[in-house]
């Protein structure tokens, strides 16, 4: 996701290596801090790909300063990521998060909801964080007040995220 992040941050505007990582920070959150040695090889990789550019232009004190910027095939390669977002990009709520940061690049609205679809079915799919044997577990089913609330947020986390996509599909699909 860290790439999907610095191809959506730099498809909107050049940035320079510190602000990017700042903005991917503030997308991730706390849960998972940047740190230069993850940065800086994902940035050199997608270089190397072709996927964006390296400028460097003098720094306010003394040390130059390097402006990332996306290229056309890089920008074409976001594209292809948010389209092709796989399960793993559409089940877990951080990588979730991240494609629906960018989301709007694609194109096309009807691209837009093939992806929104995706999420829709995951989210449809009876699920828990507790099951007995098959059977997933609500939050009726404890004592424990912890894991009834955990179950509760993330019940009206997904009631909430299933009627935002229900409205934002009807608005792709209007003609």
């Amino acid at each position: 996701m860290l790439e999907l992040a610095i191809l959506g941050f730099l498809y909107e505007q050049p940035l320079h290596g510190y602000e990017l990582k700042r903005r991917v920070a503030h997308l991730t959150g706390h849960v998972r801090p940047i740190a230069d040695g993850t940065l800086y090889p994902a940035i050199k990789r997608l270089e190397r790909a072709g996927w964006l550019e390296r400028r460097t232009e003098p720094g306010s004190r003394a040390a130059p300063r390097h402006t990332l910027t996306l290229t056309g095939p890089g920008r074409e390669e976001l594209r292809r990521r948010l389209r092709e977002a796989g399960e793993v990009d559409i089940s877990d709520e951080n990588r979730w998060f991240t494609v629906l940061a960018f989301l709007r690049h694609l194109p096309s609205p009807a691209e837009q909801a093939e992806v929104l679809r995706r999420r829709l079915a995951f989210l449809e799919e009876p699920s828990s964080f507790f099951y007995e044997g098959e059977r997933p577990l609500g939050a009726e089913s404890f004592d424990d007040p912890f894991r009834r609330g955990l179950l509760r947020i993330a019940r009206a986390t997904s009631e909430a995220e299933l009627d935002w996509l229900a409205a934002t599909l009807e608005e792709l699909d209007a003609p």
